[in-house]
């Protein structure tokens, strides 16, 4: 946690959506001129593709778990001092993970590959994480406790993997059934390292699908966002200062589900994450002093603390 230097972390697993809230958040950086240095959970894996395709065959040799989600192919710790550094100082190490041709003309490397490590530029206003472990904390590393503006993004389960399998099916060309094998194989992780995350965010937004995803392993399409409903669920309302009757005055369709609970229609969910999110991000950078009514206490973050 850093007065001058704040952090930003977006969490959710793969194929749950997390560039919505990418996309709301650029919107509010460029609406108030905030400079933003950008730092991709992908470049925390522990290995590049070809390597990854290599130990995931022998890992599956020998019995042994091996996934994107978990320790094992990913280097917490190398995450958590680029936060704490940046939280001291304004910079810090990062790279890329190169996904795609377009992105190899972009920062000249090959896909599948990472860019080598360079400092972030200083003059920031605050560091922008979005990926898998934005909130992660183990028997040996803590990422969570030196972010100042946790969000989760958690559609259920059966919608998660709906997604992530027309993703990889129809994008990255997989077959069906190699996408099920991963979705197995990660599960282990999934519910040790992913999970529990969202106990920990300032905010969770969690698409729930007013459509049967029952089987989500034959499921033909996507369920649409004007077929979903949001659940927004704020962990502390006092002090994320979030102004319910204005939210429910502003989103047509929203409603009140507990006490720290809005629900809203699918189709407003950028709506609603920019009217929530705009104001907590605008505190956060401009009056960090008074940070105390939208992100936390030292009290609470020490309560970020693993659940062994």
């Amino acid at each position: 946690m850093s007065i001058k230097h704040p952090i930003v972390a977006v969490t959710g697993s793969s194929g749950a959506g997390t560039s919505t809230v990418k996309n709301a958040m650029e919107q509010i950086f460029r609406r108030n001129q905030f400079n933003a240095a950008v730092v991709e959970g992908d470049s925390y894996h522990k290995f590049d593709r070809a390597e990854m395709r290599d130990r995931l065959r022998k890992a599956d040799e020998k019995g042994k778990n091996l996934s994107h989600f978990g320790p094992e192919g990913n280097d917490f710790n190398e995450l958590e001092k680029t936060f704490r550094s940046y939280g001291e100082t304004g910079s810090a190490l990062r790279r890329y993970y190169v996904h795609n041709e377009e992105e190899a003309v972009l920062h000249k490397a090959k896909p599948g590959t990472f860019t080598e490590w360079s400092p972030i530029p200083e003059g920031s206003d605050l560091l922008f994480y979005e990926g898998l472990h934005g909130g992660v904390v183990t028997q040996s590393s803590n990422v969570a406790q030196f972010v100042d503006l946790l969000i989760g993004v958690v559609p259920i389960v059966n919608l998660e993997w709906i997604q992530k399998i027309h993703r990889d099916t129809h994008v990255r060309g997989y077959s069906r059934e190699a996408v099920t094998d991963t979705i197995l194989r990660r599960m282990h992780d999934y519910v040790h390292y992913i999970t529990p995350q969202f106990s920990l965010t300032d905010v969770n937004f969690q698409r729930v699908p007013m459509v049967d995803t029952s089987n989500p392993f034959i499921s033909r399409d996507i369920p649409t966002l004007d077929e979903s409903m949001v659940v927004i669920r704020f962990r502390d309302p006092k002090k994320s200062g979030v102004d319910f009757q204005y939210l429910l005055n502003m989103i047509d369709g929203s409603f009140m589900s507990r006490r720290n609970n809005i629900v809203v229609p699918g189709g407003k969910m950028g709506l609603a994450m920019e009217l929530i999110m705009q104001p907590m991000i605008e505190e956060l950078v401009l009056h960090g002093s008074n940070r105390v009514s939208v992100a936390t206490t030292h009290d609470r973050f020490s309560k970020r603390v693993p659940a062994l």
